[in-house]
């Protein structure tokens, strides 16, 4: 062989080396859960199981969460580039540190599982017999950082209310044992607790939704940091394509979905956690408004006006307008973000 033919061999091989070493490198993104593992975010290990992460170039590590209010603050620290969390939060942050605050590019939560819960038996028979007694909430949890908004809109003070704060896997614990008197709640996860431990929900347990009582708001999606949102948008549409075919695809595949989730945490209940997806998606992610526009997305008009309610409840400096909390363009087209269950 010539010197030359060696040379152009030797150069083609790095180029090819080069080329495969590039190709090979993933964008690395810190994904944050909104709470501890449970059967609802089968979504998330299901995409990064199947492979949909590595097929957009995605290196995804997943954590669980300490409240969607939370997930929130932990990506605009820095400390998360993404995260499964509560809209409501992203409002709040942009209404008072205006560009600090993540952009959901996701909804999941199309019907607010926001809700208070306090024993049949108990005093509290309608939302106006809530003052004066104890409130339980988590530090981190949406529903109990939306109170105050709650409380206003039936005309309470919410400083009439006290409050205690308890970790997240003691809420319905202190409610049975008379340490608070009524929880602020995700429907998803106390209606499940509440069967794990012998409780009828539905006849144990009075609920007042939020949704009924005058906030209709959204609640839980995908968001991510302005940093990636500027620097990688490719990233992001990556993400938001993975996560909504791994949503679609547990929502229909429940049992596979929840022997995943039992790989993650071996302690979950399998029966319990699928129940729990199942009501997750029947009751809080498909509804008639996901059936016109297509799950992921939401009506402008609609965030607005809850946008408009938590400015003028908490008082916000700034109105922040729907785009400074949600980003349509990276969603999926709509003929691929129709969820319908399994059954």
């Amino acid at each position: 062989m010539s010197l030359k033919s060696i040379l152009v061999a030797v150069v083609a091989g790095a180029m090819l080396a080069a080329g495969s070493a590039q190709a090979q490198e993933k964008t690395k993104i810190r994904f944050t859960l909104d709470w501890k593992y449970q059967g609802i975010h089968a979504f998330a290990f299901w995409a990064k199981e199947k492979g949909y992460f590595d097929a957009e170039g995605l290196d995804v590590t997943i954590d669980q969460g300490t409240g969607s209010a939370a997930t929130v603050t932990r990506i605009a620290s820095g400390a998360y580039d993404a995260g499964f969390g509560d809209v409501n939060a992203i409002i709040q942050l942009a209404g008072t540190k205006p560009g600090e605050q993540p952009k959901m590019v996701y909804m999941m939560y199309n019907k607010p599982p926001f809700a208070l819960i306090t024993k049949a038996s108990g005093p509290i028979k309608s939302f106006k017999d809530v003052v004066g007694h104890k409130l339980g909430t988590p530090a981190g949890g949406a529903s109990g950082q939306l109170f105050p908004a709650l409380a206003k809109a039936n005309g309470i003070d919410p400083a009439t209310v006290p409050v205690v704060n308890m970790a997240p896997n003691l809420q319905e614990q202190m409610l049975l044992t008379d340490q608070v008197d009524f929880s602020a709640i995700f429907t998803v996860t106390s209606y499940i607790n509440l069967i794990g431990m012998k409780v009828d929900p539905d006849k144990d347990i009075r609920w007042m939704f939020y949704s009924d009582l005058g906030l209709d708001l959204y609640s839980n999606g995908i968001m991510v940091s302005q940093k990636l949102l500027q620097e990688n948008p490719k990233a992001v549409a990556g993400l938001v394509r993975a996560l909504n075919r791994a949503l679609i695809e547990t929502a229909q595949q429940p049992d596979e979905a929840i022997a995943m989730m039992m790989k993650v945490e071996p302690l979950l209940n399998a029966g319990l956690e699928k129940k729990r997806l199942l009501y997750a998606v029947k009751t809080h992610f498909v509804s008639p408004e996901t059936d016109e526009i297509g799950i992921g997305a939401i009506k402008p008009e609609r965030m607005s006006k809850a946008i408009a309610t938590l400015v003028e409840t908490y008082k916000l400096p700034n109105t922040p307008t729907v785009a400074d909390v949600f980003d349509s363009s990276f969603l999926p087209p709509k003929s691929a973000r129709q969820l319908k269950l399994a059954m």
